[in-house]
Parts: structure tokens; sequence; C-alpha cells
């Protein structure tokens, strides 16, 4: 995979308009990036579920699902997207228990620094990539390994 022709696509789930579209202003002038964002986490869930998705972001506190359950859930659905939670509440203690449990690639105080946003996304996402590549390279290993077994075995028809 091509990291120059790679175009990532990221969800961003939070229940305030305002976060989600200050990201997206702020990711669309500075990377590539497609950046779907949504208000409900069961939403969010359903599009993952359907569309290639390379990188998770999600409030820690909501109304509908916490980020906790709804990281979980992604989890479930696509456990090789890195997700990160984001938090408005420097509670630590919540967060570590998140990385552990929820398996998460990072957490991300409010406010957060754009800096530090675009350098833990790119991290993610180049995890994401050479997970990609490893898994392309799997592929074709596994497809010249069917074609050696097809031709060893038609060499052994051929002189059996």
């Amino acid at each position: 995979m091509n990291e120059s022709e790679w175009q990532p696509n990221i969800v961003i789930v939070d229940d305030e308009q305002l976060v989600l579209s200050s990201l997206n202003s702020f990711l669309s002038l500075e990377t590539n990036y497609i950046v779907n964002t949504f208000l409900s986490a069961n939403e969010a869930i359903e599009y993952i579920g359907n569309n290639d998705t390379d990188l998770v972001v999600s409030d820690y506190l909501m109304p509908e699902m916490d980020g906790i359950t709804f990281l979980s859930k992604v989890r479930e659905l696509k456990p090789e997207i890195p997700r990160i939670i984001l938090t408005g509440y420097a509670d630590k203690e919540n967060a570590i228990k998140a990385i552990n449990e929820v398996g998460l690639f990072h957490y991300i105080e409010k406010p957060w620094d754009n800096d530090d946003i675009l350098i833990i996304f790119r991290n993610g996402l180049e995890k994401q990539r050479l997970l990609k590549t490893l898994q392309e390279k799997i592929r074709e290993v596994d497809k010249a390994n069917s074609e050696l077994d097809g031709l060893q075995s038609e060499i052994v028809r051929a002189f059996v």
C-alpha cells in the first residue's frame, strides 16, 4: 500500500457538535484524511460495520453509550482498528483502565493540543497502514504457496 496514495478514513464520535466541527475543520485543513463525525455511537457502529475504517476516536462520556462501551463494540467488530478515547475529564485511572480493557491505542485529554492530535493520529494510522500492508503480503504469500502446491501436484501426476 503506497502511503502517498492512501487516504485514511477516520471516525470521530462525540456528543458535542462543537468538538466534532472543530476536529473535522482542523483535520480537513491539515491532512488528507476522510473524516466522518457522529453524534450517535450507534450510528458510528453501523458505519464502521459497513465501511473500511482506519482509526476511531470517541468521547469518554456520552449520553447514548459511554466511550468505553462504544470502543469495545468497535474492537469486537474490527479489532485491528486503532481506538482512541477523548476525555474532558482528567481521569487517568479510567483512561488506563480503558487502555487495558478495550485495547486503546491512546487517550487524549480535552482541551487537546492540535500538534499532539496530529502526532497521535499519524502514529495510529501508520500502525494501521503497516498492518494492512502485512495482511496484503500474507495474502500474496498464501496465493504463491497455493500456486506452488498446484504445480507440485501437476508434476507428481505427470510422473506417476
